[in-house]
């Protein structure tokens, strides 16, 4: 787990998790540079559930909402026609944002739902009103930031459900790459495929499990010409 989660310390707080960092962010400026720094904590903090696997060196966080954003630019036309893709964009870039300082919990963390929710609400207070709040602001100010990641997580409009789809989408193709490179079943995270909710987006997941079973069953082929039990 990356250092700066504490995710078994039952009383986490903003201002506990900013006691680890290296390099103390300048609170209530009227400069982005801080907050700036902070998005570079995005860029080491690793998605935990890889780990698991012996997966040690996979994808950051800020590498999973990069694939994201561009994923929703790329909206099949059908979807396209009835969603803000701008704002998806936004939303795919905004959403895991809290994990700079909360770290990427997972079930197997013990945090309970409840809790996760808290200390990522109070990560994003902290960066809209005390990091970003006296900043002047170009297509987003603090305030947005707060109102796209809430939106996110009520999940009530299309565009929410649409970034939703894709957060799942691209686990599932990292899931699957990660089998390619490192011949390793993955098929607890198969069950996200199952979660996904809209027409199109439920296409995308498709073609990829195709793609998934397609490549093991080479793999077993493969096997079972040399003699081979697949574990």
């Amino acid at each position: 787990m990356s250092s700066n989660s504490t995710t078994d310390n039952p009383s986490w707080t903003v201002d506990s998790a900013l006691s680890t960092l290296p390099q103390p962010l300048e609170e209530n400026s009227t400069s982005p540079i801080p907050f700036f720094h902070l998005l570079g904590l995005l860029k080491t903090t690793k998605r935990e559930g890889w780990r698991r696997f012996g997966i040690n060196s996979g994808e950051s966080v800020s590498d999973h909402m990069y694939r994201m954003s561009m994923m929703t630019m790329l909206a099949p036309p059908s979807l396209a026609a009835r969603l803000n893709l701008p704002h998806c964009m936004k939303m795919a870039l905004v959403h895991d944002m809290a994990e700079s300082l909360v770290g990427d919990i997972t079930p197997a963390d013990g945090v309970d739902k409840p809790e996760k929710a808290r200390r990522e609400a109070d990560t994003m207070n902290y960066i809209s009103n005390t990091l970003l709040g006296g900043v002047p602001g170009g297509m987003l100010t603090g305030p947005e930031i707060l109102k796209v990641f809430q939106e996110y997580e009520d999940n009530e409009t299309l565009e929410a459900q649409f970034v939703h789809d894709v957060d799942k989408m691209e686990l599932l193709l990292q899931m699957v790459e990660y089998e390619h490179a490192h011949a390793i079943d993955l098929t607890e995270f198969c069950h996200v495929a199952a979660r996904i909710t809209l027409p199109e987006t439920k296409e995308w997941a498709a073609a990829v499990m195709q793609e998934r079973e397609a490549f093991w069953k080479k793999q077993r082929a493969s096997t079972e010409t040399n003699g081979v039990t697949h574990s």
